[in-house]
């Protein structure tokens, strides 16, 4: 067999075995966590009546009862809403409604993404309110001092409305509400157009006498949330502290809860740059104190009411009689755009704002590509000729190596002749045959290796333009053209049913077999870039070789249209580049001649 199918065949198999490690092996470890003392492994929160000032204030904790709020889901939403006074929320993004119960931020719909690409489907819930199913909200507050068990508001507290009647971005609301003591709290609650809360906590000092808190925001998940659990894609705890990013997934946090079934899995001084809060695949809900405000930032679980918890703990604030205090801090509640985080990120000053998407261990490949589809997507206007011109560019970086590779591989079919005469000199002798053969290349100056290192370098950029596909919300329910609706599912069209033209669903347990036109050009593109040269001589490695692309075909039916896109139009290039090149370097591929070799079991040589 010559030296270019072997090392075609080589490099082939290689990137089949990676994909099928990748697909069903390649799972991250998850972060270790820092190693805590035993007396900082579990809640460090002073309770109700505790002094304050007995914790430090950046281990200042909180006093909301949230796991007493409970999420039986006995309740429906609809229900759970109506069981307190709400102030509506309304933005081009979102709408919902904030609970004067406790002030929680707990109703936001997105209003620009819908559940399903059905006709009729909702849009995507993000938030919900405890009692019902899902229970997930944002809760803010203050953690009490000596003698004030009482008189800071909670997860319970009544508030009422000051000023606003509805939450735009051109109307913030502020609710009071007065402790039996006389302490005046304030909230004033604004939002942007887009997915950013400003949360401002006031207290007036009416009492007489000092007092001291600290503020806190919390964001809770009452149950484990009903996630995709892919393990490309993290979902869970992230958290940015100091430049220094922490990622928990949810079925791991309930690992580190303490015997009395809470514990704190991460409690983390920030001293300046950070936030925590909840990611999912494609939705985000964050708490952001000020960029040089110093924090604590912690996350928990509770068995007892199986509650998720994030925390953000601001230090203690002394407040003399008849002063006040304020502190203004930030919520991102919603989709993971690219160009918003990353304006949030610059302008803001939220430090690795934009690492909150999972760019994965290949992130200095794929955050690059993001932006270069990103711009082309803006350009051209759809994600799915964007993924195409993507490739173009991957392609056009990697022609000097290619263009390099395939001259190598004329040279090694150029030497064919020579090779096969030093076989029949030789015989059966493979120490012979291989001194021999090492002798000619090295005389020749000719790699037989060189064949396989385009297609070596394209398996990083396969998974990263994978886990970009995967993880970005660009991408979800993007259409390109006609049965092609959403770039992050599959083909939907089937063989099976003559793409469609047959009226009857393909069963499920058929699925594998079951695919679409997209997969099938995939196929089709890998074999005629197969046939720019004959078939190997030996039948096993021809049978191998042979069956290669329809492998291919039926495993990657079932992954991303958008990432099969990209692999027809990485295979119709190679095939032109590698063609344009041989015929450059003086060899001529026959094609077709090979093609029907591939039929008659024949094999005809390039000439």
């Amino acid at each position: 067999m010559d030296e270019q199918n072997k090392n075609l065949i080589l490099a082939t198999a290689l990137s089949f075995l990676v994909i099928m490690v990748w697909t069903v092996f390649f799972s991250p470890t998850p972060p270790p966590l820092p190693e805590q003392p035993a007396s900082q492994a579990t809640d460090t929160s002073p309770q109700a009546g505790a002094d304050i000032a007995a914790v430090p204030p950046a281990e200042g904790g909180t006093t909301a009862d949230v796991q007493t709020l409970g999420a039986t889901g006995e309740t429906s939403r609809t229900d759970a809403l109506s069981t307190s006074a709400r102030i509506q929320i309304e933005t081009p993004r979102v709408t919902g409604s904030l609970s004067l119960i406790g002030g929680r931020i707990d109703d936001l719909k997105l209003a620009t993404y819908l559940e399903t690409l059905e006709p009729g489907s909702d849009t995507v819930t993000l938030l919900s309110p405890a009692g019902g199913p899902n229970a997930y909200y944002a809760l803010y507050g203050w953690t009490p001092g000596a003698g004030l068990a009482d008189d800071v508001p909670g997860a319970r507290t009544p508030w009422e409305i000051e000023n606003g009647a509805v939450l735009t971005p051109q109307t913030p609301v502020t609710l009071k509400w007065t402790s039996p003591k006389g302490l005046v709290f304030r909230r004033t609650v604004g939002i942007d157009e887009k997915y950013l809360f400003t949360i401002t906590q006031s207290v007036e000092n009416a009492t007489g006498e000092p007092v001291k808190m600290a503020p806190y925001g919390i964001v809770a998940r009452h149950g484990e949330p009903d996630v995709e659990g892919f393990f490309i894609s993290h979902e869970g705890v992230v958290q940015s502290a100091d430049s220094v990013m922490t990622e928990i997934d949810y079925n791991d946090m309930p690992d580190f809860s303490n015997q009395e079934g809470s514990g704190v899995v991460e409690a983390t001084k920030v001293e300046q740059g950070g936030w925590i809060g909840f990611s999912d695949k494609y939705w985000m809900t964050t708490l952001i104190p000020n960029p040089d405000q110093p924090f604590t930032a912690a996350a928990k679980y509770t068995a007892t009411s199986d509650t998720y918890q994030t925390d953000m703990r601001l230090p203690a604030i002394d407040i003399a009689p008849g002063d006040s205090a304020e502190i203004t801090t930030s919520l991102f509640a919603g989709a993971k755009e690219w160009e918003i985080i990353k304006a949030y990120e610059d302008e803001k000053g939220f430090n690795q704002f934009v690492d909150s998407i999972d760019w994965g261990w290949f992130f200095f490949i794929t955050k690059p590509m993001f932006q270069v589809l990103h711009y082309f997507n803006k350009v051209i206007g759809n994600m799915g000729w964007a993924i195409i011109g993507l490739t173009f560019v991957i392609k056009l970086i990697l022609f000097p190596l290619a263009y390099k590779s395939n001259v190598a591989m004329a040279k090694m079919k150029k030497l064919q002749p020579e090779m096969e005469k030093i076989k029949e000199r030789v015989g059966d002798d493979k120490a012979k045959l291989q001194q021999e053969m090492m002798a000619l290349y090295k005389r020749e100056k000719a790699n037989p290796a060189a064949g396989c290192l385009p297609i070596l370098v394209q398996i990083p950029i396969f998974f990263a333009i994978y886990k970009v596909i995967f993880v970005t919300i660009d991408l979800r329910h993007a259409p390109f053209f006609g049965w092609i609706q959403d770039l992050s599912a599959p083909d939907p069209t089937s063989w099976m049913n003559i793409f469609g033209l047959l009226p009857y669903e393909i069963p499920g347990f058929l699925g594998l077999l079951s695919i679409g036109v997209f997969p099938i050009l995939m196929g089709i593109t890998m074999w005629m870039q197969q046939k720019l040269n004959p078939a190997p001589t030996d039948a096993t490695q021809a049978m191998i070789f042979a069956w290669m692309p329809w492998v291919f075909m039926f495993m990657l039916g079932s992954f991303a249209s958008g990432l099969v896109i990209y692999w027809v139009a990485n295979n119709t290039i190679t095939f032109t580049q590698q063609y344009l090149i041989m015929r450059s370097q003086g060899i001529k591929p026959d094609v077709f001649g090979n093609i029907m070799a591939g039929f008659k079991k024949t094999k005809p040589d390039a000439k």
